[in-house]
């Protein structure tokens, strides 16, 4: 049986904001210390935690500090999961040798099966239940404490960047005796409630919906209770109809796309179908090691050229940031240019390399727009230079 989650204390207020659950610690006030929409500071916790800083030049840029990618698959898919379940894989192997004594990583709520809610997993056959994508925010790092009260020493975290910056940050001071840390990427997350008001926009009947992932296809597929499946292009998303704050101000400023900070990073973006695992120290390395011959790796492939992609969402989003509609494309256009993407544009790395470059480039105009006394403060040297690249360069007092 899972751990349920216990009562949790109140989120304290604060602006930019995820939940991570540290403002429902014992100490609130080390969210000062520990948010990553506060001061990070990359290169002292990319050392502290991978024993270096990225390198300045090459994928590291992109992607933060690594030891190898791949594309990578289970040889035996686990039914349920995501993708072939590489995440829940790891994590259950490590409770199985005893590497770690729990899990912390969130379920499906009972009652919404899209909401994630922290849970601790102690048994290896419990880690069947947090399968699959969850939508919303989670305080998964209030439950940091009452693990160590019940005497866990060694614990593993499945966590998205900003729980896992927050995480690196407090690390030292919580206790454990180590804590091994599988990230996934995140990028604009939105809240449980919101995320069926765009459920609804997709199909006539939301609440069948079992499954949705975006794919380095250009596609969202959707599966539904019955079995049925649907793949929709990313062009005919209906984004532009969405309100304006559908995605919070947190996520449209987020820095870290790609999870530096985790020990291994396990996403889609590089993995042009399969998944793309980024080995990022040695405790990385031990953990794809202990699958052995279960998991099928293979070299990362790239294709095309991001260039244009990214100028035109840089447009795009400078429209948005100053308040002006998005420019919208024709209906007519819009399933022709669906079929042409996928067979044009950026495919593996080139497709990672681009959704990091714009998101560095988002986090740039949007903290322009409403937060520029941030921007000094919140902006690593990295980021400024991926968007250079694009003309967007500080303006005074903003670097």
């Amino acid at each position: 049986m899972l751990d349920l989650t216990p009562d949790l204390s109140p989120a304290e207020p604060r602006t930019l904001c995820t939940d991570c659950g540290v403002s429902r610690m014992e100490d609130p006030k080390a969210c000062g210390r520990a948010c990553q929409f506060i001061r990070p500071d990359y290169p002292q916790l990319e050392k502290q935690v991978h024993g270096r800083v990225r390198d300045g030049d090459g994928d590291e840029l992109f992607f933060g500090p690594m030891q190898a990618m791949y594309r990578a698959r289970l040889r035996a898919p686990l039914p349920g999961a995501q993708w072939t379940g590489i995440t829940t894989r790891l994590a259950q192997r490590m409770l199985e040798t005893g590497a770690v004594e729990a899990v912390l990583t969130v379920a499906p709520d009972p009652e919404d099966r899209w909401k994630p809610v922290p849970v601790l997993v102690r048994d290896p056959a419990d880690m069947a239940q947090v399968r699959g994508m969850r939508m919303g925010y989670a305080p998964l790092l209030a439950l940091l404490e009452p693990a160590r009260r019940q005497g866990i020493t060694r614990l593993a975290v499945i966590g998205i960047p900003c729980q896992v910056y927050a995480l690196r940050a407090l690390e030292a001071e919580l206790g454990f005796e180590h804590i091994t840390v599988i990230g996934t990427p995140c990028s604009d997350n939105t809240g449980t409630a919101r995320f069926h008001d765009f459920l609804a926009r997709l199909s006539d009947r939301p609440d069948e919906i079992c499954y949705l992932e975006f794919r380095a296809d250009y596609h969202v597929e959707l599966r539904f209770d019955d079995g049925r499946r649907r793949e929709i292009p990313f062009l005919q998303l209906p984004i532009s109809d969405l309100p304006d704050d559908f995605f919070p101000l947190t996520c449209r400023t987020c820095v870290d796309y790609t999870n530096v900070l985790a020990d291994i990073t396990v996403g889609y973006m590089g993995g042009e179908g399969d998944q793309w695992l980024l080995i990022r120290n040695a405790r990385g390395q031990a953990l794809v090691d202990a699958l052995g011959d279960e998991l099928v790796l293979d070299p990362p492939g790239s294709r095309g050229n991001r260039a244009n992609a990214v100028k035109g969402f840089i447009a795009n989003t400078e429209r948005a940031a100053g308040g002006l509609p998005l420019r919208r494309m024709p209906g007519w256009l819009r399933p022709i240019v669906g079929w042409l993407m996928p067979k044009v544009g950026p495919k593996g790395l080139e497709f990672a390399r681009a959704r990091v470059e714009m998101k560095a480039a988002e986090t740039i105009l949007h903290l322009r727009r409403h937060k520029q006394a941030r921007m000094k403060s919140m902006i690593p040297n990295h980021v400024w230079t991926l968007a250079e690249r694009y003309g967007l360069e500080p303006e005074r007092g903003e670097k």
